[in-house]
C-alpha cells in the first residue's frame, strides 16, 4: 500500500511542476504579446502624428504668401527635425545619463530627486519608484495610468514628462522641475491671497483639470499640495498616481437649461433630509446618528459642496 501511494505521489509531482511551468509560460507569452502590441501602437501613433504635422505645415504654407523655394526649405527643415526626433527616441536612456543632486521629496514607494542631464546640463525632477513595493501595494495600474497620462497629454497646464525608463529594481520618470514650490506652501506663507491672484490660480487650475478631462482621465487627488508653481509663478497640476481613465460615453450629463439650485442638487442625489422636526423641517439626530448619516452620504455631500464651489467661482467671473 505504501509503495502504491509513493508511486502515485511520484507521478503527481511532475504533473504539478508541468502545470506551474505552463502557467509561467502563459504569463510570459501574455507579457510578450502586450509588449509587441504596445510597440506597434506607439509606432502607428508616431507615424500618424508625423503625417499630421507635415499636413498642417503644408496647409499653412498653401494659405500664405511664402515663395515656393522657401516652402521647400521649410518642409525639408521639418523632415530634418522629424528624423532627429526619431533618432532621439531610439536612444536608450538610463540612470547613468543623469547626475543625481539632491532628494526633494519622498513617497510611499519611491522618492523624487533633483538631477542634471550630463549631455545637455538641463535640470529635471527624477521620480524613482521601487517596482517590488508597487507590486506588493497593488500600485502597478496606478503607476501605469500616471505614465500613460503624462505621455499622452501635451498641455502646458500639467507637469511635463520627458523620459521614462526602468532597470531591474526601479522605474524612473524624468519630469519637469518646478522650482516655485506648491500651492500649499504659498497659502501658508501668504495666509490670504488677493482676489486677482486667487482668480488667476483658480483659472489655471480649471484649465489643468480640463486638459486631462479632454483625454478621458480624472485626477481624483486635487489638492494644494499637487498644484506646483514654475519659476514664473504659473501653476501646473502634478501627481497623477490616483488618476483613472474613464469612458465618457457612459457618463450622464447635466441639463444646462435647468437652474442649479441646492434643492435640485439635493433631490437629484437623494440626500436624506426626509425626517423632520418642528424647528427647521429636519429631525434632530444624536452625534452617533449624525456620524452614520455622514458616512452614508459623504460622497454625495462632497459632490454637492464641489458643485457649490464651482457655482461660486463662475459667479466670480
Amino acid at each position: 500500500m505504501e509503495s502504491e501511494t509513493a508511486a502515485r505521489g511520484g507521478r503527481s509531482q511532475p504533473l504539478v511542476e508541468e502545470a506551474v511551468g505552463s502557467s509561467r509560460t502563459m504569463e510570459r507569452v501574455a507579457a510578450a504579446k502586450k509588449i509587441i502590441e504596445n510597440d506597434y501602437r506607439e509606432r502607428m501613433k508616431n507615424l500618424r502624428e508625423r503625417n499630421e504635422r507635415r499636413l498642417i505645415l503644408e496647409q499653412q504654407l498653401a494659405s500664405s504668401q511664402v515663395p515656393r523655394e522657401e516652402q521647400i526649405k521649410l518642409i525639408k527643415e521639418l523632415q530634418r527635425k522629424e528624423t532627429e526626433y526619431m533618432r532621439l527616441k531610439r536612444h536608450r536612456i538610463c540612470v547613468d545619463d543623469f547626475e543625481l543632486l539632491t532628494i526633494i521629496g519622498r513617497g510611499a514607494y519611491g522618492e523624487v530627486q533633483l538631477c542634471r542631464d550630463k549631455s545637455s546640463g538641463n535640470i529635471y525632477a527624477m521620480k524613482k519608484l521601487k517596482k517590488s513595493e508597487m507590486v506588493v501595494k497593488g500600485q502597478v495600474e496606478h503607476v501605469r495610468s500616471e505614465r500613460n497620462l503624462l505621455a499622452e497629454v501635451g498641455s502646458h497646464c500639467i507637469v511635463k514628462l520627458y523620459y521614462s525608463f526602468q532597470d531591474a529594481e526601479y522605474l524612473y520618470l524624468i519630469m519637469e522641475y518646478l522650482p516655485g514650490g506648491d500651492m500649499m506652501t504659498l497659502l501658508m506663507r501668504e495666509d490670504t491671497l488677493a482676489e486677482n491672484v486667487a482668480r488667476f490660480y483658480i483659472a489655471e487650475t480649471v484649465l489643468a483639470i480640463e486638459s486631462i478631462h479632454k483625454h478621458n482621465y480624472i485626477h481624483r487627488d486635487i489638492k494644494p499640495d499637487n498644484l506646483l508653481l514654475d519659476k514664473n509663478g504659473h501653476m501646473k497640476l502634478s501627481d497623477f498616481g490616483l488618476c483613472k481613465p474613464i469612458d465618457c460615453t457612459k457618463l450622464s450629463t447635466l441639463n444646462e437649461d435647468e437652474p442649479m439650485t441646492d434643492e435640485n442638487l439635493r433631490e437629484s442625489m437623494d440626500i436624506d433630509y426626509s425626517l423632520s422636526d418642528t424647528a427647521n423641517g429636519r429631525r434632530w439626530r444624536s452625534p452617533n446618528e449624525q456620524l452614520q448619516h455622514w458616512q452614508k452620504n459623504r460622497r454625495k455631500l462632497h459632490f454637492l459642496l464641489s458643485v457649490r464651489l464651482i457655482i461660486l467661482l463662475l459667479r466670480c467671473y
